[in-house]
């Protein structure tokens, strides 16, 4: 091993290649604050069909695997390319039975899951394992990331293939956890032996890629503190899983994610119509009325606060106790501006409000990242009522762009925002505890009440940009997790 660490981090999806969620933001970013710390990490993705390859200029790497997947053999074949503007390598693992074709993890056409799903990332999870064989570069450490590389590390121990190789397994959101019937060990091509009532591939009887992640990796992490702590409390937070992370909780952490500061950031946002700092908001009021242009709402109010939400609709983001309290909050006099897509009942009831109340209310149902950057940068608020979030990077993208955050207190919400108190000039944001319609709508009303205040507005909102989120602390302290997991594999050996 030479003196700068390597790291291989395998993930179904990293931004600016692919994105669905926030696992993309920070498979793209952490990379790039651990090669400030000298650590060699490159990611591994599947090429799916939507990555444009001369647009990333994208290359073959003349290697190439066979895979057994149940009676048959697919092949993969691994291409490279770097991270836009770096030094940074990114490798694709391309097969056009598995990936070639138009979504990620949904059929466009349909909206739901492939159904072969659990195929796909169990081909996935060999094809990364096999090419990292026949490498000239070989990582000291596989870092893995959700159910969809949850078999990496079975693999890596079972058939002896982890070499000098430590294994971090990292959960961004325990409730995607790829269970399946267990027809799926043939495709597996092994652990029939570990299938057995409460045994590492067992889970009420279907395989569980996630537990089984859990059970052979070296190091465990979350995406928050308050999330590792929640995960092992009970079924609510741990779905059915609190039981086993409980029992691993010597090798289980929560480190914070980061945002990547330099495309999150409104002195340099390439998104947005103005910039602007924490001594000068000029720029954003100017990003608020070309907000509500753009939204279609009237632009000329800009004392009028605007309180937005990006999200997924989902009952997860708490859309369940917002929506019986919404028209109470629009009647305010406020605006309420919501960009995401989801659930169908969610996106009908949304654009009906927004029909209902077309001066106060915008609705696009639709993900546009661009827009993304524009609804941090001009709204007043951001509201995240969410049900659990294992860490959330819009709050923390909120007290960047002085959008104030009116959060739940929970998981990353709770580690990240501190309750306001204006006379006192502390906090950043405003916190609810209880997971009820009633709470959501006391603690929006308190925020809209703390707006009138103009120049107690204007110190909160400075409080949250002073706020430091970017990578540099929290990478360290993936680089310490890093040399924990390499020194349990050599304590282990």
């Amino acid at each position: 091993m030479d003196s700068k660490m390597r790291v291989l981090l395998a993930a179904a999806e990293a931004y600016p290649f692919a994105k669905v969620g926030g696992l993309a933001d920070i498979a793209g970013s952490l990379p790039k604050a651990l090669a400030k710390l000298d650590i060699d990490c490159r990611i591994i993705i599947p090429l799916y069909d939507k990555i444009g390859r001369d647009f990333f200029s994208l290359n073959p790497e003349n290697i190439q695997v066979s895979i057994e997947m149940g009676y048959q053999r697919v092949q993969a074949n691994l291409w490279s390319g770097k991270f836009p503007g770096t030094s940074i390598k990114a490798y694709f693992v391309e097969c056009e039975k598995y990936f070639g074709r138009p979504g990620i993890y949904t059929d466009p056409e349909t909206g739901e899951a492939y159904p072969d799903d659990g195929e796909r990332y169990i081909f996935f999870s060999k094809a990364v394992v096999a090419m990292v064989k026949e490498m000239n570069w070989k990582p000291d450490i596989l870092h893995c990331n959700d159910y969809q590389t949850g078999l990496i590390p079975a693999i890596m121990k079972l058939n002896h293939s982890d070499e000098d190789c430590g294994l971090i397994y990292s959960i961004h959101n325990l409730a995607y956890q790829g269970r399946y019937d267990s027809a799926i060990l043939d495709y597996i091509g092994f652990g029939r032996d570990q299938f057995y009532p409460m045994g590492p591939f067992e889970f009420f009887g279907q395989v569980n890629l996630m537990k089984i992640g859990i059970n052979f990796t070296d190091i465990i992490n979350t995406v928050s503190p308050t999330y590792s702590r929640e995960i092992q409390s009970s079924e609510e937070y741990g779905y059915g899983l609190e039981g086993i992370l409980k029992s691993k909780k010597d090798r289980l952490y929560g480190v914070l994610n980061g945002i990547d500061t330099t495309v999150w950031n409104p002195e340099i946002d390439e998104h947005t119509p103005y910039k602007f700092t924490r001594d000068d908001l000029s720029g954003k009021r100017m990003c608020k009325a070309a907000l509500l242009k753009e939204v279609g709402l009237p632009d000329k109010e800009l004392d009028k606060p605007i309180i937005s939400m990006i999200s997924r609709l989902a009952d997860q983001k708490g859309f369940d106790i917002l929506l019986p309290v919404l028209e109470d909050i629009i009647n305010h006099d406020c605006y309420f501006v919501v960009l995401g897509t989801g659930k169908k009942a969610y996106e009908a009831a949304l654009t009906k409000m927004a029909k209902k109340y077309p001066r106060n209310m915008a609705a696009v149902i639709d993900f546009k990242g661009p827009l993304a950057h524009r609804i941090e940068a001009g709204a007043d608020m951001f509201l995240m009522p969410s049900k659990y979030e294992p860490c959330g990077l819009n709050q923390m993208y909120s007290m960047t762009y002085g959008t104030v955050p009116i959060v739940r207190k929970t998981g990353g919400l709770n580690d990240t925002v501190e309750q306001a108190d204006l006379e006192n000039e502390k906090g950043t944001g405003f916190v609810f505890e209880k997971y009820d319609s009633k709470a959501l709508y006391n603690i929006v009303s308190k925020a809209l009440k703390a707006f009138e205040n103009g120049q107690g507005w204007r110190k909160l909102q400075s409080r949250g940009m002073k706020k430091d989120f970017s990578w540099k602390a929290s990478a360290g302290e993936y680089v310490k997790l890093y040399r924990q997991a390499l020194a349990m594999k050599k304590y282990n050996d």
